[in-house]
C-alpha cells in the first residue's frame, strides 16, 4: 500500500481542528441543537440542556463572540428586558454538521424505541437525510468514493 500523501503535509491549517476548537464540546453542541430546534431563551435552554447556569452562560457568550449566535432583546409585558439567542448565517451553516451527528446517532446510538426526532421537509413532509455529492451533482454512495487532495491552504512539512 502506498504511503498517504497527507503525511507530507502540516496539520496546523486543518479546518477540522479549527472547527473543533470553536464547537467541539458537549455543551456547545447541545446549545446549538436547541437553537436549531427554535429554543431561544436562556431559561428554556438551561432546562432542555441541563447545563449548569455558568456553563450555559459561558457557551452562549462564546457562540455570540465567534458569530454563530446573536443576541436579540425582548421584553414580555410587565417584565424586565431580556435577551434571546438566534442563529446567524454562520451558525445556520452548521446545520448539516448537527444533522450528520444526529443521523449517525439514529443509526448507532438510538435506544430500542428509535430516534427521538425525525426530520421532514416542510413543503412535502418527506424524510430528510444528508448525502454527499460532487459539484457535478453525482451522489456518492460511500466515503470510499472520495479522494482527498491538497487544497490551496496545504503546506508541506519542511
Amino acid at each position: 500500500m502506498a504511503r498517504p500523501w497527507i503525511l507530507e503535509y502540516d496539520t496546523t491549517n486543518c479546518t477540522i481542528g479549527a472547527t473543533i476548537t470553536l464547537i467541539g464540546e458537549k455543551w456547545t453542541f447541545l446549545v446549538l441543537r436547541e437553537a436549531f430546534n427554535g429554543v431561544r431563551r436562556f431559561d428554556d435552554m438551561r432546562r432542555r440542556t441541563q447545563a449548569p447556569r455558568q456553563v450555559l452562560s459561558d457557551r452562549l457568550s462564546r457562540l455570540v463572540d465567534v458569530g454563530l449566535l446573536r443576541r436579540v432583546p425582548y421584553q414580555e409585558r410587565g417584565q424586565r428586558a431580556r435577551l434571546e439567542y438566534r442563529l446567524t448565517e454562520k451558525g445556520l451553516d452548521l446545520y448539516p454538521v448537527l444533522v450528520s451527528l444526529m443521523e449517525w446517532g439514529d443509526k448507532h446510538a438510538a435506544g430500542p424505541a428509535g430516534p427521538q426526532v425525525q426530520l421532514t421537509h416542510r413543503d412535502c413532509g418527506a424524510g430528510v437525510h444528508l448525502q454527499l455529492s460532487c459539484t457535478e451533482g453525482h451522489v456518492l454512495a460511500s466515503p470510499r468514493d472520495v479522494t482527498p487532495l491538497p487544497g490551496p491552504g496545504a503546506r508541506k512539512i519542511a
